[in-house]
């Protein structure tokens, strides 16, 4: 059965869902959000990128508002999720002082849901800032005041996964750091199903993150692979089309050759036939190769293709033809070099 079948709980009448992060994959998201939330609820956005804060609040209908910094999204939401590039930015977010979603007086009660794919040791450290910020709050706060601080706010890493394509369709596969069998789960799959269309409870704090690097690691290792054994039939003689079509009832088919073949024209619709504009950078996938190999060496998982592998993606970021292209540009770094 799909994770993603299970019973969701509604949203209630009166609430509010702040969205932080209005980049590449976020805009979208948060756009879906937008369109299929109840009209009763509020959405309050926030990114450094003034532009995409005005194009986002002109485009489409709802309450939308736009907010200053992360602490005045966190004090008018009820859930805030964040989506940002490094674990840096996901620190700032969080724990930059007045500004960062910690320095908000009360966050009792709210879910805080990161979308970003960072570093398993960040993430940990953010979870364990929002506990002991709830925990200062209940230290200092007499115990005859109104001030409801019963609920202590929950943290989840929740990395998506599906490329732009997928966040403008409402398609992603989100990996879940949660149990399954949690009391809060049914909730959080109302929240994110209308951005993702799988929705996979990994089993605890962290672990959304172990699988998106682990995901990420087979994605990019696949797609120069691909690179690689187009460029070997192509070579050999075999036309580029036939080529993917052979390999997709064959058994190196995947998702990568089906749907973004790297070599341009194969999958006409995909960002490889268009000039690689757009999609996921290759620098990113530089990133999240070199997460997943540093998480490896933690744990002492054997990794024997992974230095090679993000060896080739480094040299294609900083190739002025393939930076800032979609990650399947390796195909013509590889081609090229």
């Amino acid at each position: 059965m799909d994770p993603s079948s299970t019973l969701c709980v509604p949203i209630p009448t009166r609430f509010n869902i702040g969205w932080i992060g209005l980049g590449a994959m976020g805009y979208p998201m948060a756009m879906q959000l937008r369109k299929k939330m109840p009209r009763t609820c509020g959405l309050f956005i926030y990114d450094i990128d003034e532009k995409a804060l005005e194009g986002f609040e002109k485009e489409g209908e709802g309450y939308v508002v736009v907010k200053g910094n992360a602490r005045e999204v966190a004090e008018v939401s009820d859930c805030i999720f964040t989506i940002v590039p490094e674990g840096a930015h996901v620190r700032s977010v969080f724990l930059t002082p007045e500004t960062g979603i910690l320095a908000a007086d009360n966050l009792s009660g709210k879910l805080l849901i990161d979308c970003s794919t960072i570093d398993i040791a960040t993430s940990l450290s953010i979870g364990d800032a929002v506990a002991n910020h709830y925990q200062n709050l209940l230290s200092q706060t007499p115990a005859h005041t109104s001030q409801n601080i019963n609920t202590p706010p929950q943290f989840y890493d929740a990395p998506v996964s599906g490329g732009t394509a997928g966040a403008l369709r409402g398609t992603l596969t989100c990996m879940l750091g949660i149990s399954p069998t949690s009391p809060t789960l049914p909730f959080l799959r109302t929240l994110l199903a209308p951005m993702c269309a799988h929705i996979h409870a990994l089993g605890g704090p962290s672990l959304g993150l172990a699988a998106k690097l682990s995901n990420n690691y087979l994605s990019g290792l696949i797609a120069l692979a691909t690179s690689e054994a187009m460029n070997l039939g192509m070579r050999l003689g075999v036309d580029a089309k036939v080529l993917q079509g052979c390999f997709a009832t064959s058994s190196g088919g995947s998702w990568v050759n089906e749907t973004v073949n790297p070599v341009p024209g194969v999958c006409p619709g995909a960002v490889t036939s268009r000039g690689y504009e757009g999609g996921f950078k290759v620098q990113l996938m530089k990133k999240d190769m070199t997460l997943a190999i540093e998480a490896a060496k933690q744990v002492g998982a054997k990794m024997v293709l992974g230095d090679v592998g993000v060896a080739a993606y480094a040299a294609a970021s900083e190739d002025p033809r393939c930076r800032d292209k979609d990650s399947r540009v390796i195909y013509r770094w590889y081609v090229r070099s």
